[in-house]
């Protein structure tokens, strides 16, 4: 592990938000192994909350489906999010994206497309879609 993933991850238990990841993992009954790039794999999550297929707070990456899953472009945009929140010194990032949220489903129904956590940590990645803004659909090109 590189000197950048170390400094990550010491900043993320500085700052609590990795000992909330583990918490929730074991609230929601996941199965913890060491990951790449200083992560944290939860694998088998339970709970219903978030409906995400993957999840992140602090260096903990959370799933509900079995080991093997965080892999390639998925598990680089998860990272991405782990270093969010070293950049957002930490739960302050939670309370954040959660307003992120709520203006991208408010501008297209979605909540990744306008979400600028998503957007930095490319949605690609997370495989999300890009929906356009409500006031932009049903548009063709020779309206404007």
């Amino acid at each position: 592990m590189g000197p950048y993933f170390r400094f990550r991850r010491a900043v993320n238990w500085i700052n609590l938000s990795t000992p909330l990841g583990l918490l929730i993992a074991r609230i929601g009954g996941a199965t913890l192994h060491k990951g790449e790039l200083g992560l944290v794999y939860a694998h088998g999550y339970r709970l219903s909350f978030p409906i995400a297929g993957a999840f992140t707070v602090g260096n903990v990456v959370l799933t509900k489906h079995p080991y093997g899953y965080l892999s390639g472009r998925l598990l680089l945009h998860e990272s991405r999010h782990a270093s969010q929140y070293a950049a957002c010194v930490g739960l302050p990032m939670l309370p954040l994206y959660v307003v992120s949220v709520l203006v991208s489903v408010l501008t297209c129904g979605n909540p990744a497309t306008y979400n600028p956590f998503e957007r930095l940590a490319d949605l690609d990645d997370g495989g999300y879609a890009r929906v356009p803004p409500w006031w932009r659909r049903g548009r063709s090109r020779g309206d404007a």
